[in-house]
């Protein structure tokens, strides 16, 4: 995947790093899933649709409800993998398509409800809006969630984005500061809003997790030479003996809500 608005066009692939993401990614905390459950999604029987899905992080958190899920991504990769962690945990109601999120090729009016985690700056807004638009039921919910870690809170996350943009200085994911909305373009005569949320969380991690999940990253894993990739692991981990264990890093979480239009 290439943006010119993202690491100043520098390409990056998710699929690259689906073993590590496997692994490494299962990092939201139970909150996000209850609040999302508060908010209506994952009902018995709904039908909801994961956009760059990943190797299903979030349908299978989730799948306890009783809701069916498809999880989509443009990485195969990651989609094999996710079905191979699905199949492991034997798990029946979350089905996966290769497809991107602006054309899933899904009927009209499928889904009671669709997720995107992580991953809606990836997309072409207008045109991923205007699809999860047309495959929602009348009144169906789309639910835009991300969560970011914070570098001017938190020390030991401004190391690694340090070490992180001495590795790569195309890289643009880090420097978070805190959040602010205003309803987007692309939500305007499509949907209205339900609600917007954003809370603080100190996660907590072993070294050995931490250090996988920031390999997974976009300005690491997802884009730069195997043997810059190995040589920011050794040098990270050297980092990282400092530091007592587990890890607790500050993080934000946010959660935006809509409803389908009225047409």
């Amino acid at each position: 995947m290439k943006r010119r608005d993202i690491d100043s066009g520098q390409t990056f692939d998710f699929g690259r790093t689906a073993e590590r993401y496997g692994k490494y990614r299962d990092i939201y905390p139970q909150s996000l899933y209850d609040r999302l459950i508060s908010l209506g999604i994952g009902k018995p029987g709904q039908l909801i649709l994961d956009l760059g899905s990943g190797t299903a992080v979030l349908p299978i958190n989730l799948s306890h409800t009783g809701a069916h899920f498809t999880a989509t991504d443009i990485a195969e990769n990651q989609v094999r993998c996710g079905e191979a962690l699905v199949r492991a945990k034997g798990l029946d109601n979350i089905a996966f398509k290769v497809c991107s999120a602006e054309d899933t090729g899904f009927a009209e009016g499928t889904f009671n409800a669709v997720t995107a985690v992580q991953c809606f700056q990836y997309f072409d807004a207008e045109k991923a809006a205007r699809e999860i638009r047309r495959v929602l039921r009348p009144g169906g919910l789309f639910c835009k969630i991300f969560m970011d870690w914070l570098p001017f809170e938190d020390e030991k996350i401004a190391e690694m984005e340090r070490l992180v943009l001495r590795y790569n200085p195309a890289w643009s994911g880090g420097g978070f500061r805190a959040f602010s909305y205003q309803f987007p373009s692309w939500a305007q005569g499509r949907f209205t809003l339900e609600t917007v949320e954003s809370y603080d969380a100190a996660l907590t991690f072993s070294k050995e997790a931490w250090l996988g999940r920031v390999l997974t990253c976009r300005g690491v894993g997802a884009s730069l030479p195997k043997a810059q990739v190995a040589a920011f692991e050794r040098e990270y981990r050297e980092l990282l003996v400092q530091y007592a264990e587990p890890l607790s890093l500050k993080h934000q979480i946010h959660i935006e809500l809509y409803r389908a239009a009225k047409e």
